[in-house]
């Protein structure tokens, strides 16, 4: 007989707390929109492509666990990151029913906005289809951090001006750069933590071919340079004097960075968890720096 599982233990299935990483991309590409077009912006076609990522991030991260787990990339002995497979809770054929029926659902967000807001968001949607089954692939030939910054920077943020403004509106991917690397950082960290069992799956991964002490640093470098890249915006004169309120993140980037660089000589067990606090780390920054597009729409 088949276990039944409660909708709280299918929703933590989908890892939410990752959640962020892809819908703030969009919502502050929506509040830059309004910074730089004012009440012209599509609010409501703005909700609906960030209900869609969303859709597209959860069954983003039940594939890759079904496919980790699959590939002995994560064991029965993990008791870190999606441990839905891990700890038996779930069965593989479970979690990919899930992820494809997941899937399904972005599809139909997708077709919907399609639909209102025409065909080039079509290709987009295909874009990020593909990245996303691929993900595990390129996850395992050390092409994950590329494919996460396609997925959940680049892509999201060139779509969601054309789906809240009507066009494509190029300017706004001054934007990647510190999105992208804030939301890579996250996988960076995680793949800085599972070396070992990553080396042990004969699967590759950014942080293997780094080594520890130069994943480190290439985690401090990720968190750390969206800030100055920030600054350099606003002294351009590319986004308004409020964005350096993303300044004050830099106090729990600091904190992270010092966990990151114990890890050299302490070990994976240091950074545990801070997978999850890199992703508030992307919460706060991105929550500060749609607060001043906002404001520099209405005060200007």
């Amino acid at each position: 007989m088949e276990k039944t599982h409660s909708f709280k233990s299918w929703l933590i299935a989908t890892r939410p707390w990752s959640f962020p990483a892809s819908v703030m991309p969009v919502v502050v590409t929506i509040a830059y929109m309004f910074y730089v077009q004012g009440s012209s912006v599509d609010w409501v076609a703005g909700v609906w492509a960030a209900f869609a990522i969303v859709a597209f991030h959860a069954a983003g991260n039940t594939w890759s666990d079904y496919h980790d787990f699959k590939k002995g990339v994560d064991q029965a002995a993990d008791n870190v990151g999606g441990t839905s497979l891990t700890s038996g809770e779930f069965r593989p054929a479970e979690i990919l029913r899930l992820s494809i029926g997941l899937i399904a659902v972005a599809i139909v967000f997708g077709i919907l906005i399609v639909i209102y807001r025409g065909v080039p968001i079509l290709y987009f949607g295909i874009a990020g289809l593909v990245l996303t089954l691929l993900y595990p692939v390129m996850k395992y030939n050390a092409l994950g951090d590329v494919d996460i910054f396609l997925t959940y920077s680049l892509l999201p943020i060139l779509a969601t001006t054309y789906v809240v403004g009507g066009a494509l509106y190029f300017p706004a991917l001054w934007l990647t750069l510190p999105l992208g690397l804030i939301t890579v950082a996250i996988l960076h960290i995680n793949n800085l933590r599972d070396m070992e069992s990553d080396r042990s799956a004969g699967i590759r991964t950014l942080a293997m071919l780094a080594g520890r002490r130069r994943a480190a640093y290439m985690y401090c470098v990720e968190i750390f340079l969206p800030f100055v890249w920030i600054v350099g915006m606003v002294a351009l004169g590319e986004l308004p004097l409020w964005s350096l309120i993303v300044l004050l993140a830099t106090v729990p980037a600091l904190k992270a960075a010092k966990k990151a660089l114990r890890s050299r000589e302490e070990g994976k067990s240091v950074v545990v968890g801070l997978d999850e606090r890199t992703a508030q780390l992307q919460l706060v920054f991105s929550l500060l720096l749609t607060v001043s597009f906002l404001v520099g729409g209405v005060v200007k």
